[in-house]
């Protein structure tokens, strides 16, 4: 079974219908059932919105412990806040994230926002972007280098723990954009959203074991 984690704050519509277009025959469960969870294969934590809102919608749903527990015991899919929520703390609203991971989630600094033709870029960084994988985890499977994602943020990771990085992406500067540790695997954009490339990203999420 996959569970992925309604807290409120996801886009849950289109996680679930992509995970259903790739894996038809699944048992696909959106849920704030901490039973469904625990006893989950797969889990998927998504998050849309602001920092302080999805913690606190976390919290309230009293789904904290749910979370940390699955990040820890079996494959782990964390899209866009369900990335920035497992590091330390985040300059949005300078809150505590679930500390599972060293760094730090910043805000793109609007004063230095130009590309190499010094053209201003908008924040928030939303559209099509390159993601250039920088290892050979197997969520990039059948996916090229440089292959085009969906973002939508204004946040990006800071981590000195550069053995983490899975991919970068550039807007106005390099970033991380992927995150890999044991089993869990987070994305600061959207696969949801990013047609091709993303459907074969989740479809090599669910075939993933660790």
């Amino acid at each position: 079974m996959i569970a992925i984690i309604d807290y409120g704050m996801g886009n849950l519509k289109s996680v679930f219908n992509a995970f259903k277009q790739v894996s038809p025959e699944a048992d696909i469960k959106v849920t704030s059932n901490p039973a469904d969870i625990k006893k989950a294969h797969h889990v998927v934590f998504p998050g849309q919105g602001a920092m302080p809102d999805c913690i606190r919608e976390l919290d309230e749903r009293n789904l904290r412990s749910s979370v940390l527990d699955a990040a820890k015991t079996k494959p782990f899919l964390g899209i866009c806040i369900g990335l920035q929520m497992l590091f330390d703390k985040s300059e949005e609203g300078n809150v505590d994230g679930l500390g599972l991971l060293s760094g730090t989630i910043k805000r793109f600094n609007n004063e230095n926002t130009a590309d190499e033709s010094g053209h201003k870029l908008k924040i928030p960084h939303m559209g099509w972007n390159e993601v250039s994988q920088t290892n050979n985890h197997p969520l990039w499977q059948n996916i090229s280098n440089n292959d085009r994602f969906y973002f939508v943020h204004s946040y990006y990771l800071e981590s000195k723990d550069k053995n983490i990085v899975s991919a970068e992406t550039s807007y106005a500067q390099k970033f991380c954009c992927a995150i890999a540790k044991e089993n869990i695997f987070a994305v600061q954009f959207h696969p949801e959203k990013s047609s091709t490339a993303g459907l074969q990203l989740i479809k090599n999420f669910v075939q993933w074991s660790v």
